[in-house]
């Protein structure tokens, strides 16, 4: 959230963050004007969410602020804290999280029930996508404000160096390492296709994972795993450059690897879900597959075919990037939502 944040502040709102100390080397206290508080958890996915959520919770709600904005739905069920302190509340739900196959039996279980007490405890619900609304309307009979996710400013990587790999010889996947993002998926049909190109992977999983480590073994001179890219002018380098942006993720909102995708011109090719065909306007900016190999390994041949196909996504993806996208107008749509429920406290 630093776009937003930074963007706040230069409107002088005072923003706290609250960071997972371990992923952390240094602690500064102040960056760009934003404040930051570091709470200890655990380094498991099973349990650093909630724990992390809790304690920043516990500190934010005797803290001199105004309005809590929660963007993670581990910490539904805790919406009734910040009321000790009469806080006013808006949580960002994000995807849907109970659905997501790292999260089994109990985990899968606890983020419905986060969902279903969130829309009770918080005072204002927020998704990032139409489709959302849809689900949190249809599922638990609550309407929330939409408010996307921004997309970055395009700026042309112009440093050769920052260039690893030849211009469109390269397919890109962006993203966590986790099931649902269907890595795995498109790896497979990847190696069994026919393709000339080659398939890079950016990210991984800041714990450790099994489901990860196996996609990594696979590596070979077709499939390369960068793993996280911090030098963000690489990372750029690497969307401009890509000959197709593959995206499977499949149960969030607005996404912010498929946004970055879009500023930077890239032809798409994602995974055919409600939420991407909102992004990518029902196919008039990208391409789609569905949730199977043979699905994939056609698309691969078709476009390697048929170059002015991705040619012509370049030209026109950016265009889908409208107003709903621009991290200025998302600012002052959270600043209209806390307003509203610092007035109605008063």
């Amino acid at each position: 959230m630093k776009e937003l944040s930074e963007r706040l502040v230069n409107k002088d709102v005072r923003v706290i963050v609250y960071c997972q100390k371990n992923l952390f080397s240094t602690f500064p206290k102040q960056v760009n004007g934003v404040e930051l508080v570091y709470i200890p958890t655990l380094p498991y996915k099973s349990l650093n969410q909630i724990i992390h959520c809790f304690f920043s919770i516990i500190h934010a709600t005797f803290s001199k602020t105004d309005v809590l904005l929660v963007v993670n739905l581990a910490a539904g069920p805790m919406g009734w804290i910040p009321k000790l302190s009469g806080k006013k509340t808006m949580i960002n739900v994000d995807g849907l999280e109970w659905l997501r196959p790292k999260w089994k039996g109990f985990g899968s279980k606890y983020f419905y029930y986060a969902a279903k007490i969130a829309v009770k405890l918080y005072d204002q619900i927020i998704t990032d996508a139409d489709a959302m609304r849809d689900v949190y309307l249809k599922e638990f009979k609550t309407d929330s404000k939409v408010i996307a996710y921004g997309a970055p400013k395009f700026s042309e990587v112009t440093d050769q160096d920052k260039l690893i790999y030849p211009s469109n010889s390269y397919y890109l996947i962006v993203g966590r390492l986790i099931p649902d993002n269907n890595a795995d998926l498109i790896i497979s049909a990847f190696l069994k296709s026919n393709s000339i190109k080659k398939l890079i992977v950016v990210g991984d999983v800041p714990y450790k994972d099994e489901y990860a480590l196996s996609l990594k073994k696979l590596q070979n001179d077709r499939l390369i795993f960068t793993g996280y890219i911090k030098d963000q002018q690489q990372l750029m380098a690497l969307y401009q450059n890509c000959f197709m942006y593959l995206h499977g993720h499949k149960f969030g909102g607005t996404n912010p690897a498929m946004l970055k995708a879009m500023s930077n011109h890239c032809a798409i090719l994602a995974l055919n879900t409600k939420f991407n065909q909102e992004m990518l306007n029902n196919g008039a900016f990208g391409l789609f597959f569905e949730e199977d190999e043979n699905s994939l390994i056609q698309q691969f041949e078709l476009i390697e075919s048929n170059p002015a196909i991705p040619e012509n996504l370049q030209k026109v993806v950016a265009k889908g990037l409208t107003q709903k996208y621009n991290w200025d107008s998302i600012t002052d749509e959270y600043i209209k939502v806390a307003e509203n429920l610092v007035q109605k406290n008063s």
